[in-house]
């Protein structure tokens, strides 16, 4: 079903093959799109990646943003910038608007 291709890396620029095996795992997978690096590319990138602590493996360090809870008047921290148009609550707050809304 599935045939060997010859595909170009974006990286380097080289040749490389797509095997038929490694087609059939993207297709198991639900992988849509063909590989755009090849394997050495690849691995150079998911190692520069995770020198960067930016691997998939390794959580990324949210920056957290003080705010005050619009329930409880709690100060909090929050994963994103308050905008100002929508109200911000505390976890607990949070927690409890959204057990009432359901």
């Amino acid at each position: 079903m599935f045939v060997d291709k010859t595909l170009v890396c974006r990286g380097c620029g080289q040749e490389f093959i797509f095997t038929a095996g490694e087609q059939q795992f993207y297709q198991l997978k639900g992988l849509l799109n063909e590989p755009g690096r090849c394997p050495t590319c690849r691995a150079a990138r998911k190692a520069a990646r995770a020198s960067a602590g930016l691997d998939e493996l390794e959580p990324r360090r949210r920056e957290m943003h003080p705010t005050i809870c619009a329930e409880c008047g709690a100060q909090t921290l929050v994963p994103f910038l308050p905008r100002g148009d929508k109200p911000v609550y505390c976890s607990p707050c949070f927690d409890r608007v959204r057990a009432m809304s359901r």
